[in-house]
């Protein structure tokens, strides 16, 4: 009898029950838009920036996994490649003044908000030309002026700040939206659920957004999460969505019309993105919890690819413009490749720089 009410308990996410029950995918994605670029108010340019976004965070972050490789630079590293649609859709969606905040895989999120390839591949490197001056590294990308407010290192820790933006904001009643961003290992914390909490109660315009790429580490969702991690947001009343985030257009069209609706209405959403990231949780992951079979089924879903595909479909541009625009970016790249190796390391004075708002509190730092 137990045995029975575990198992109409507990029905893992990904499971196929034509199949026995067997686990055949790490998560299940929704079906993409058929809407066309057009339908959804982008232009032939649009689309092209799009791409062109897309594949700088692909071959930035594949040029960074070979300098690590090569001990150029330590730490961890964590990739976001497979994820860019998410970055990118998001981006195109909100205003230019509407403010981010995600956790630690924030190179994508830093480059399609304003980080040069120099400024991102510096601070890797960990010198002082970097995005945050060399003292943040991978995991602290930031871009203040564009409304970027970084990368954070430790789970769910940003999410409490991600709300603090969100009421700053209508406090100072500026019509911005905040949009919050999370991997799914961060749905279990606490963190998570006083910030919705109180966003509900306070009806702060913020979209609280998981990236659930399949996997927590290397712990599958369906291990973790006992129900769809969108249906978190029925504890709180809190209005909710879940797509397809490997379709650059699809995350477009809902993020759009979510991020209109919260700043119509002042009120919180909780969001799923379903997607999937090719490498492992960071650079020393072995990837043992996964098949290659697997690994080789979700690249078929390949943002980049999918919108490569389109574009030549819809005659938006010819291969040999394509060429073009990677090739500008490869250049791009390895451009910011040698800016890092040739850039300095922060002064030993900058140690004291950044700590507090105001200088002064650095007076008597020298009798210290």
């Amino acid at each position: 009898m137990a045995k029975k009410q575990k198992e109409a308990f507990f029905t893992p996410i990904g499971t196929d029950e034509s199949n026995n029950g067997k686990i055949d995918k790490a998560v299940k994605l929704p079906k993409p838009t058929k809407k066309k670029h057009k339908d959804l108010g982008l232009s032939d340019d649009d689309v092209l920036e799009m791409y062109e976004q897309m594949y700088l965070q692909r071959r930035f972050e594949e040029r960074a996994m070979q300098m690590y490789q090569k001990g150029k630079f330590g730490g961890f590293l964590h990739l976001y490649i497979g994820q860019e649609a998410v970055s990118t859709g998001t981006v195109f969606a909100l205003n230019d003044d509407d403010d981010i905040i995600t956790a630690y895989r924030d190179h994508g999120w830093g480059l399609v908000r304003g980080v040069s390839a120099n400024e991102g591949m510096a601070e890797l490197y960990g010198k002082a030309t970097g995005c945050s001056k060399g003292k943040g590294g991978s995991m602290h990308f930031a871009n203040v002026e564009n409304h970027f407010w970084g990368g954070y290192g430790i789970v769910g820790g940003h999410i409490p700040i991600g709300g603090g933006l969100a009421f700053a904001n209508k406090y100072q009643e500026n019509d911005r939206v905040t949009a919050c961003f999370m991997g799914d290992g961060a749905v279990d914390q606490g963190a998570l659920h006083e910030t919705l909490n109180m966003s509900q109660l306070w009806k702060l315009p913020a979209i609280y957004v998981v990236e659930n790429n399949g996997y927590s580490m290397g712990t599958a969702a369906y291990r973790h999460t006992v129900n769809e991690i969108h249906e978190r947001s029925k504890g709180y009343g809190m209005k909710s969505a879940v797509f397809n985030g490997m379709d650059v257009f699809t995350v477009y069209e809902n993020m759009k019309k979510i991020a209109d609706e919260v700043r119509e209405d002042s009120m919180p959403w909780f969001v799923e993105i379903r997607t999937y990231r090719y490498r492992g949780h960071s650079m020393s992951d072995p990837q043992k919890y996964r098949t290659k079979e697997e690994l080789k089924e979700y690249q078929k879903t390949d943002p980049i690819e999918r919108m490569k595909t389109y574009i030549l479909d819809e005659k938006i541009a010819a291969e040999k413009d394509l060429d073009k625009i990677n090739d500008r970016i490869e250049e791009e790249v390895l451009e910011a490749v040698e800016f890092a190796e040739n850039s300095d390391f922060p002064a030993d004075e900058a140690l004291w720089e950044d700590m507090f708002a105001d200088e002064p509190h650095f007076h008597d730092r020298k009798e210290a």
